[in-house]
């Protein structure tokens, strides 16, 4: 019999495979203890791992024990109640073992604890979710080439002949076959007018030099002004771009209605949409934009962070979106996605100003816009019902409420789930 071991040394991650299998297995429940834990993380706490547990019940694995096989009768030693041959009546109620894992001495068995890291814990998080209506092309895979300029090359198109490329070769060469002759014809004719002086025309080292001198200027006249191995053409050769880029606005209300319960949820749910939006695409930009009476675009920090807050025009922020996006992101080249997180209140008529601005200088170029309004009491304000109107116009116009924490990952979830087509 052949027995083959296995001595090769198990590398640093021996048991990667095994822990993929168990993550792919298990993701249901995993993914369910993710959603839990998400909606009681701090905003700095948002990256990190996991520990998660899983009920013993879930994991358990079917098993196959070895009999003595045949048919047995058998009766124990200390048994005073059953002879050969007597059928056991089942237990009544539901008693008997019935595969608990508990007993009357209060012993059980744990929960299985499992330690999600950190890039399985946001595998996890996003699984499923991607930016609706990408439609131009796949974001990361698919390029499209533009024409640039790579230098010359001896073959090409009459109509991209480099002329003065062309004519600086045609004279490098002139200069190169012509220089050997010319030197020689410059020492022949020398030559032969020291001998003029001592002998007559018909002296045959005359003769003979006035036949090199003719031989001399043939060939240098017989090099031509220009030939095909001199032109040259304008190369130009295909450099990737990528054809589908994207940029995410990001509209915060940071007036003074907005109040610390409110701000807590929009920056919660901004956080889990920039985490989302760096994790699953490589090329996208994203524009922050927090807003009161005036709006302001500003960096990451100063977004998720600083303390100004004011009157509230939400129109201000939809205005400097729209601005942005004709000076800096044309709708020909980008897929333009925006989300905005407000508590619904507003200033006098500004709900029908955005509304107008929405309709006529926003949605035409925008691929999705998310909506969310922050209320605990579940009440919506004028600003909730303006939009609503932007719905029944653009099907990409969507609107969410969220009234708590547990509410925002779920939220998150429905507006950005996978499209499956």
């Amino acid at each position: 019999m052949t027995q083959v071991i296995d001595r090769r040394v198990n590398g640093k991650n021996k048991s990667a495979v095994n822990r993929q299998k168990f993550i792919h297995r298990y993701k249901k429940h995993l993914k369910e203890a993710v959603e839990e834990a998400v909606s009681k993380r701090s905003i700095t706490d948002m990256e990190h791992g996991e520990k998660i547990n899983i009920p013993a019940k879930d994991i358990a694995e079917p098993s196959f024990g070895t009999g003595s096989g045949g048919r047995q009768e058998q009766v124990y030693p200390g048994n005073e109640e059953f002879v050969s041959g007597d059928q056991i009546q089942r237990p009544q109620n539901g008693g008997g073992a019935g595969g608990k894992n508990v007993s009357n001495s209060g012993e059980g068995e744990d929960d299985f604890s499992f330690s999600l890291s950190r890039d399985e814990f946001m595998d996890l998080f996003f699984d499923d979710l991607e930016l609706p209506r990408m439609i131009k092309t796949q974001l990361t895979r698919e390029v499209q080439f533009k024409k640039v300029r790579a230098g010359y090359t001896s073959h090409g198109n009459p109509s991209n002949m480099s002329v003065i490329r062309s004519m600086k070769g045609a004279l490098a060469r002139r200069i190169a076959l012509r220089a050997s002759p010319s030197r020689r014809l410059h020492e022949a004719e020398e030559e032969l007018a020291e001998l003029l002086q001592k002998n007559a025309d018909d002296f045959p080292a005359v003769l003979s030099l006035r036949e090199e001198i003719k031989e001399l200027k043939r060939k240098i006249s017989c090099v031509p002004f220009i030939d095909t191995f001199d032109l040259r053409y304008n190369n130009r050769i295909d450099e990737p771009v990528p054809t589908s880029q994207a940029v995410m606005f990001c509209l915060m209300d940071v007036s003074g209605s907005m109040g610390q319960f409110e701000k807590e949820i929009a920056k919660r749910f901004f956080t889990l949409l920039y985490l989302f939006l760096g994790r699953a695409y490589e090329r996208i930009e994203v524009v922050f934009i927090r807003h009161h009476t005036i709006a302001k675009e500003v960096d990451e920090e100063e977004f998720f962070y600083s303390r100004e807050t004011g009157g509230t025009v939400v129109s201000s922020a939809i205005k400097m979106m729209r601005d942005i996006i004709h000076d800096r992101y044309p709708s020909s080249d980008w897929n333009i996605y925006a989300a905005q997180a407000s508590d619904g209140d507003n200033w006098s008529d500004d709900s029908n100003v955005c509304h107008d601005l929405l309709l006529k200088s926003i949605m035409p170029y925008l691929q999705y816009y998310a909506y969310i309004e922050v209320t605990a009491d579940g009440s919506t304000g004028d600003l909730w019902d303006q939009y609503q109107k932007v719905t029944e116009h653009y099907k990409n116009f969507v609107t969410q409420t969220i009234g708590d924490n547990a509410d925002i990952y779920p939220v998150f979830r429905k507006l950005f789930e996978k499209q499956w087509t």
